[in-house]
């Protein structure tokens, strides 16, 4: 079988950047053209810029910082199901959602959030990853509630993915997150691999 490889990840300078965080800048620090001997350029980012993961540091005091957390989180078996613009509730978790899911990811045309209720719902059900198409779990405004509950019990977070080109269905994840000492959040790059023989899913036509 074919290994299928969907790249999930947006572009850091060129995807739209959170209400009040600062845009990423691209410098130039040294040039083969200006007869420098290679070609080197510096990146100023806010770290939840682009396709990222949260750590628990993000929302909760002395929380587990990205750098130490478990890998196998972002690596495994995920379901990417689709949700109508909208609040996600914990209703529609319990009506809609598929079970005995460990990773999740939304597509919802950057307009699916979750409430408290669904990210309660969903922790209690075993999920240790979601993932979302929007640039926060959270509705603008009201971010904090929603990532407290998934990020108080070690359910990863991943935002700002690009899930345009990808059918609902069942993949292999690879989304590790950027190590970086102490901080609450890395870029990713996330990919989805369908069809890859080790694991045994596959949505290939």
């Amino acid at each position: 079988m074919d290994l299928h490889i969907i790249d999930i990840s947006r572009d850091i300078m060129e995807c739209p950047v959170y209400p009040g965080d600062p845009a990423p800048q691209l410098s130039l620090v040294s040039g083969i053209a200006q007869g420098d001997a290679c070609n080197t350029a510096q990146l100023t980012a806010c770290l939840h810029t682009g396709t990222h993961a949260d750590a628990p540091l993000h929302f909760i005091d002395r929380g587990t910082p990205i750098n130490k957390m478990d890998l196998s989180l972002f690596v495994g078996e995920c379901a990417v199901i689709e949700c109508s613009p909208g609040l996600i509730t914990g209703e529609t978790v319990n009506r809609c959602f598929p079970r005995n899911v460990q990773r999740l990811l939304i597509k919802g045309n950057g307009q699916a959030f979750f409430d408290v209720t669904a990210a309660e719902e969903l922790t209690y059900a075993g999920v240790r990853l979601i993932g979302t198409d929007a640039m926060s779990v959270g509705a603008f405004g009201n971010e904090a509630a929603p990532h407290k509950a998934f990020l108080r019990e070690g359910t990863a977070i991943l935002e700002n993915l690009d899930l345009s080109k990808v059918r609902p269905g069942k993949y292999f994840l690879m989304a590790q997150p950027v190590k970086i000492k102490g901080v609450e959040a890395a870029p990713c790059r996330a990919l989805l691999v369908d069809g890859h023989i080790f694991w045994g899913g596959s949505n290939i036509p």
